[in-house]
């Protein structure tokens, strides 16, 4: 089995069990991709100015994860779809933008010390938090660059 085979199959949910689960088509609203861009960027800037420490890191990353995950669903939308599931969310993206598997893997580490903190409680590692802050910043650039592209 190949490394990009592993991957699809370990790290993010199959595209076509979201085709068939969890998306639905829905009419473009390019009014509704802008407003949800405009609140990502409203949650990116409280982000950007939480002076960060360990009583809130876990928050500051869950936002950025927010903003990332916001984002998506504008490009979903953007695409004429919605989806009843984050994980799918990230697999449409990666399955449209295959050489970003890099920023996909990282997606979906936030998105599970994201549900970690939601549903247990569990505290997000500073160290990820400080190793990857610019990637976070990357990665919503990126996806505000496509987004700009349609």
């Amino acid at each position: 089995m190949n490394k990009d085979k592993q991957f699809k199959e370990r790290d993010i949910m199959a595209w076509g069990e979201c085709e068939r689960n969890f998306i639905r088509k829905v009419e473009i609203d390019l009014e509704r991709v802008t407003s949800i861009k405009k609140k990502a960027l409203q949650r990116l800037q409280r982000a950007r100015n939480t002076e960060v420490n360990f009583e809130n890191i876990s928050f500051v990353v869950e936002d950025y994860y927010e903003v990332i995950k916001e984002l998506l669903v504008a490009y979903l939308l953007n695409n004429g779809m919605r989806s009843k599931n984050h994980q799918c969310l990230i697999s449409y993206f990666y399955k449209q933008n295959p050489d970003f598997e890099r920023e996909v893997v990282l997606i979906s580490q936030m998105s599970f010390f994201r549900n970690r903190l939601t549903y247990y409680g569990d505290d997000i590692p500073m160290e990820f938090y400080e190793t990857h802050k610019d990637d976070f910043e990357d990665i919503i650039k990126l996806i505000l660059r496509i987004l700009d592209e349609k």
